[in-house]
Parts: C-alpha cells; sequence; structure tokens
C-alpha cells in the first residue's frame, strides 16, 4: 500500500496551491479520526482524505471530470487500494456511496473548508477557539462559506452521527493539526 509519505509527495507535485495543500490535510485529519470513531482503518481512511483532491487544480473548470484524473494517476503509481479509489469517486457525490468511508468523505469534504471559514471568521482566528455554538450560529446562515454544501454536512446521519457531535469531531481532529493548518 501507499505510503503517507508517498501520499505527501503527490499531493505537493499536483496541489500547488497552499490552501488546497491545507485542505487535504484537513480532510485527512478528520478522516482518521472518523475511522476511529466508526472502527474504521485510520490508515486507509486518513489516504482516502489525503489523496482525493489531487486534480482539483486541473478540473476546476470541468467538474464533470473531477476525479478522474486523480485515479488515473493513482493507478500509475500503484499500490492504492479499490477501497480508497471508490471513496475518492465517491466524495464528489456522483457515484453512490456504498460503504461507510465513502459517506465518511462525502461529508468531510465540506465540512473542513466550513470549519477554516468558522476560524477566520472567529476574533480570535483560531480553531481551538471556536465553540459549538459559533459553529452552530454560521451553520444556519446560509450565505456565510456559501460553498459549504450544509446537506452534504448533514449527511453525516448516515454514519449514524448527530450533526453537533460530527461538527465538534471535526473541529477536534482540525485543531489537532492547527499549526499545519495555520489555526
Amino acid at each position: 500500500m501507499i505510503t503517507r509519505d508517498e501520499a505527501l509527495v503527490l499531493v505537493k507535485k499536483h496541489l500547488k496551491n497552499k490552501n488546497l495543500r491545507k485542505h487535504v490535510l484537513a480532510v485527512e485529519a478528520l478522516m482518521r479520526k472518523l475511522a476511529v470513531r466508526l472502527d474504521g482503518n485510520p490508515d486507509v481512511w486518513g489516504l482516502a482524505g489525503l489523496l482525493h483532491d489531487l486534480d482539483y487544480e486541473l478540473t476546476l473548470d470541468k467538474p464533470a471530470e473531477h476525479t478522474q484524473l486523480t485515479i488515473q494517476w493513482l493507478k500509475e503509481h500503484g499500490g492504492v487500494s479499490e477501497e480508497i479509489l471508490n471513496t475518492i469517486r465517491a466524495h464528489v457525490g456522483t457515484t453512490p456511496r456504498t460503504t461507510t468511508m465513502e459517506q465518511a468523505i462525502y461529508c468531510s469534504d465540506p465540512t473542513s473548508g466550513f470549519l477554516v471559514a468558522c476560524a477566520l471568521m472567529h476574533p480570535e482566528k483560531r480553531l481551538a477557539a471556536v465553540d459549538l455554538d459559533f459553529i452552530k450560529n454560521r451553520f444556519k446562515e446560509k450565505r456565510f462559506a456559501a460553498g459549504a454544501d450544509r446537506e452534504q454536512m448533514k449527511s453525516c446521519a448516515e454514519l449514524g452521527l448527530e450533526l453537533d457531535e460530527f461538527l465538534l469531531l471535526a473541529r477536534e481532529a482540525m485543531v489537532e493539526i492547527s499549526d499545519e493548518l495555520g489555526l
């Protein structure tokens, strides 16, 4: 199986935008945390989170093609399981989500960006300072972090998680890597 170090090399090769790199690190952290909570393999789930957006910069104007280059690159690289490839495909919502890991990445992807926006909006500009009330108030504001699909985030219910629990778990995962995220 591909190692995390090898995956990070791919991230640095394919994602030049530092905020996108931070995004995949945040999704990785959340996926690892969800794996622990849902009896998954944190290393496998983390790799799916880390690798899920490798082709984002190249497919930004062609959303229907997003993940196709990533899958091609990972197949060429080798060592990436079908489980991870399927999870990467599932994160955009264009293929059925049939596993817990696929559902986990689907709800995690927009949540990471939403929580970054919360931290940046908070007077302290730190994730650790953002509490559940602050998060929930921002969640209700449709114009706040409008790109973070609330329905997709609420699909955490398909994992058996209440929204509040999921949001706190996501915040906790991201606080653990807040130095890397600059928050």
